[in-house]
């Protein structure tokens, strides 16, 4: 699975860093995905970060 932060719509509030912080980071007060593919044992946390994301700015492909 692939994940996307549409930076235009991230407040950089950090929720998805601390609930995913394999796959999140922050740059420049914005978070951004470091990696390509999502790992099969990181999919449930990074879901979880979309789910919460209080701006809906995280896309799961």
């Amino acid at each position: 699975m692939k994940v996307i932060v549409d930076t235009d719509l991230c407040v950089g509030c950090g929720l998805c860093v601390n609930t995913c912080p394999e796959v999140f980071e922050m740059q420049d007060d914005k978070a951004v995905t470091k990696v390509s593919e999502v790992l099969a044992e990181q999919q449930d946390s990074c879901k979880q970060s979309k789910d919460e994301c209080p701006v809906e700015a995280i896309v799961i492909e």
